[in-house]
């Protein structure tokens, strides 16, 4: 199959890659807290949503919007992706992992981070992501930021179907949540255009919940 033709942006060249085989392993909920490290993640989920491949289920507060990853997760028997920006922001997920982990629960978490070289310089509301959850994970993959190299789409459709099979446990019997720490940089996004993508045709799934928060 022929490469698809990059957008400019790395970050965005490999969220296309890594977010389409999730949609191939048959993913279908993704919760969504948004944030600037992470906009290449989130343009990808909304253009698939779009294209009715996912629900797309958006929440400002990373806490809840790991517990309703973990329910989806539960309802569904697949998968539960949930985004979420770099930093303070991570540590907000732990009581759904450690949730998830207790449970038995499938879900991935896809966390945004800074590249290598602006880690541990002391910035406002970052910290050390890798590894935030200890042993509660069944799979913790630090990514570094993707160059635009022509290997990184396979690199990262192969990250996609190991990060399934960890927290299914596939291979261990033992599902559970799932820890995907990408770093990236700049530029964080560019205009996502999935024309010239293989992407899987699906039953369509019914609308996320993108409306406000519940109280």
């Amino acid at each position: 199959m022929p490469e698809a033709p990059g957008s400019g942006s790395p970050a965005t060249d490999f969220s296309v890659a890594l977010l389409g085989e999730f949609v191939r392993l048959g993913v279908r909920d993704v919760v969504l807290s948004p944030g600037a490290r992470s906009q290449a993640l989130a343009l990808v989920c909304a253009e698939l949503e779009r294209l009715a491949l996912i629900r797309l289920h958006v929440r400002i507060d990373e806490r809840g919007a790991g517990f309703l990853a973990l329910g989806l997760a539960v309802e569904s028997g697949r998968p539960a992706l949930v985004v979420c920006t770099s930093g303070t922001a991570v540590a907000n997920l732990h009581p759904a992992v450690l949730e998830a982990h207790h449970s038995g629960v499938p879900m991935i978490l896809l966390t945004a981070d800074r590249p290598v070289e602006l880690r541990g310089i002391r910035s406002n509301q970052t910290t050390v992501q890798p590894g935030l959850f200890g042993p509660a994970t069944r799979l913790c993959v630090d990514l570094p930021a993707p160059a635009g190299a022509p290997q990184e789409a396979g690199a990262a459709e192969a990250l996609a179907r190991q990060a399934t099979d960890a927290a299914t446990g596939r291979d261990s019997a033992d599902p559970g949540p799932v820890q995907l720490n990408l770093a990236f940089r700049e530029p964080l996004s560019a205009p996502v255009d999935l024309t010239d993508h293989s992407l899987p045709a699906v039953d369509a799934p019914a609308p996320g919940r993108t409306g406000p928060e519940p109280e």
